[in-house]
Order: C-alpha cells, then sequence, then structure tokens
C-alpha cells in the first residue's frame, strides 16, 4: 500500500465518528426541547385556566353583581384549586318539636363543612340570624320525620339552604319545581359556600 493510499485510509477512519457524534447532540438537544415545552404547555394550561376565573370576577362586575358573593367565590375555589374544606360547629340546638299527641324535644349538634375559613368568617358575623333560621325549621318538625333517616337528609338540604340565606344567596329545591313567576334566580345546590350539614349528635326525647 502507497503512502497516498494509506492517508487515504486514516482520513476516513477519522472522518466516521464525525456524524456520529453529530447525531448524538441532535438527539440530546431535541429531548431537551421536548422536556421544555412540556413545560411550557402547562403553565401555559395554567394561566389559562386563572386568566379564565379572573374573566368570570370580570364578567360578574360588569353585570352589576358583587366580585366577592359567596356563591362566586365558592365556584371560583372550585375551579382554581382544590383545598381541604373548613368546619364551623354550631353550638347546639335544642327545641321543642312540633308533635301534638306528646312534649317531645330534639337536641341536635350541627357542622357545616365550607369551602375555605373565609366562608367561615362570613357566616360568624350573621350567626344569630342563622341559628333563627334554623330554629324556625326545627320547630316545625315532628320526632317521626326527625326519626327516618329520608327526615334527616331534607333536615339537612334545609339548613343548608338557611345557612346562606343571610349571605343573600338562595339556593334551589330539589324537591320544589321552579316557578314561572320567581324574579330571583336561585343558586345550584353545587355552588353552595355550604357544601355540606354533618349532625354531630341527635337526640329524640
Amino acid at each position: 500500500m502507497s503512502a497516498a493510499a494509506a492517508e487515504s485510509v486514516a482520513s476516513q477512519g477519522d472522518a466516521t465518528p464525525g456524524p456520529r457524534k453529530g447525531r448524538k447532540k441532535l438527539i440530546v438537544i431535541a429531548a431537551a426541547a421536548l422536556v421544555l415545552l412540556a413545560g411550557a404547555g402547562g403553565g401555559a394550561a395554567w394561566m389559562l385556566k386563572q386568566k379564565r376565573a379572573a374573566a368570570a370576577a370580570a364578567e360578574a362586575a360588569a353585570n352589576g353583581e358583587e366580585e366577592a358573593t359567596p356563591a362566586a367565590h365558592a365556584q371560583a375555589q372550585r375551579e382554581t384549586r382544590k383545598t381541604p374544606p373548613a368546619f364551623l360547629p354550631l353550638e347546639a340546638f335544642v327545641v321543642n318539636l312540633a308533635d301534638r299527641d306528646s312534649e317531645r324535644f330534639a337536641q341536635i349538634g350541627i357542622t357545616l363543612e365550607l369551602d375555605d375559613a373565609k366562608v367561615s368568617d362570613q357566616l360568624k358575623a350573621y350567626m344569630p340570624a342563622i341559628r333563627n333560621g334554623i330554629l324556625m325549621v326545627l320547630a316545625h318538625k315532628t320526632s317521626q320525620e326527625l326519626l327516618t333517616r329520608s327526615g334527616k337528609q331534607k333536615l339537612a338540604s334545609e339548613i343548608m339552604r338557611e345557612a346562606v340565606r343571610p349571605l343573600g344567596v338562595e339556593l334551589e329545591d330539589e324537591n320544589e319545581e321552579a316557578k314561572a313567576d320567581d324574579r330571583h334566580a336561585k343558586t345550584p345546590l353545587d355552588q353552595s359556600p355550604v357544601r355540606h350539614v354533618h349532625f354531630s349528635s341527635f337526640i329524640i326525647q
């Protein structure tokens, strides 16, 4: 083999790894670009969600509604983030029931499950009115109504409506058909700032 041929073979051997190294760099760069794009996509989705919540609040304000109404606040909390609920225990209720054949009374402990602590502060400000509404509901119940599971579930729904009514929130009634002459739009139950009503004690004597 001549010296020229040897140099040609040596130069081909040195040139072979070049394209392979270049391909590896391209793969690394492409992978990094994909990771960046995925992160940017997640960030863009989060920003879009925040913008939608802000736009809903702005639309409510433009329509003459308060931006921080309890129902709007509850809906915004559910849409923007999932937070653990806050619990507001009420002082136990002792009330005479509406039984006609005998004197019966009920002692009931109630805890409200709320969207967050902000709603708890709002309810505490209206607690005298809330307790009055709940007492009025209880006073019209009979022991037979409250001893059944369905009666307790109905009572929980009525207590939920009374709890938010002083805040200016009128909840829909699942058992009541919408009336044509009802001028005030009612808030769906899933938008109530009070999520659930829990009974911590339930004694009827």
